[in-house]
C-alpha cells in the first residue's frame, strides 16, 4: 500500500520504484500514470502510426514491470523508461514492412483544401525515411539521437541515461547527424 505522502503529488520516482519492486501495483500504476504521454510520444516519433505507438507504449510498459529491479537508479525513471521503449520502437520499426500509409496522414489534413495532397503524403514519406534512417544508425549514435530528439531529452539527461560524459553525448550527436545529413539533402533535392 502507498504511504499516504506518495498522494500529494510530490512523489520520488526512486520511492515509486521501491515499492513496486516489492510488489505495490498502485506505485508501478502511479509511474505508468506520470510517464505514459513521454513514452507514447517517443514511440510515436519512431514509429510514425499511432496504433503501433499505442500498442509499443503498452509492450514497453509491461516490459519495465518485468525489469524493475534491473533499474539501478542511476538515472530519472523517465529516461530509463525512454530507452526501453525506443528499443520496442525500433524492434517494430525493423519488423514491419515499408508501406505507404494514408492513415497516417490522416483524412482531416488530406481534405484540407489549403494543403495539396501530394506534398502532404510527400512530407509523411520523407519523416518515415528519416525514421528509418536514424533506426539504421550504428550504435551508440541511433541511441543518441533517438532519445535527443525522439524522446525529447536535454544533452545532459542523454549523458545521464547513457552513462557516458557529456562531451562524448556531444560528439555522438555531432556524428549521428553528419549521418543522417546526405539522407536529409537527398530528401530535400527531390523536392
Amino acid at each position: 500500500m502507498l504511504p499516504a505522502t506518495w498522494h500529494d503529488g510530490g512523489v520520488d520516482d526512486h520511492a515509486l520504484v521501491d515499492a513496486a519492486r516489492g510488489g505495490d501495483r498502485d506505485a508501478f500504476g502511479r509511474i505508468v500514470e506520470r510517464e505514459s504521454a513521454a513514452v507514447y510520444r517517443t514511440c510515436l516519433r519512431i514509429l510514425g502510426r499511432s496504433h503501433d505507438a499505442e500498442d509499443v507504449t503498452q509492450e514497453s510498459f509491461v516490459a519495465a514491470y518485468r525489469a524493475i529491479g534491473t533499474y539501478r537508479g542511476e538515472g530519472s525513471v523517465r529516461a530509463w523508461l525512454l530507452r526501453i521503449a525506443q528499443r520496442q520502437a525500433y524492434r517494430r520499426l525493423d519488423q514491419r514492412r515499408p508501406t505507404a500509409e494514408l492513415d497516417a496522414v490522416g483524412e482531416a489534413r488530406l481534405a484540407d483544401p489549403t494543403g495539396d495532397p501530394t506534398s502532404i503524403v510527400a512530407v509523411n514519406e520523407e519523416r518515415g525515411e528519416i525514421r528509418r534512417a536514424v533506426a539504421a544508425l550504428p550504435e551508440p549514435y541511433r541511441e543518441v539521437v533517438s532519445l535527443r530528439f525522439f524522446g525529447e531529452l536535454s544533452l545532459f539527461e542523454v549523458a545521464e541515461v547513457t552513462g557516458r560524459p557529456l562531451g562524448t553525448v556531444k560528439t555522438h550527436l555531432r556524428r549521428g547527424l553528419e549521418r543522417l545529413r546526405p539522407i536529409v539533402a537527398g530528401n530535400e533535392a527531390d523536392r
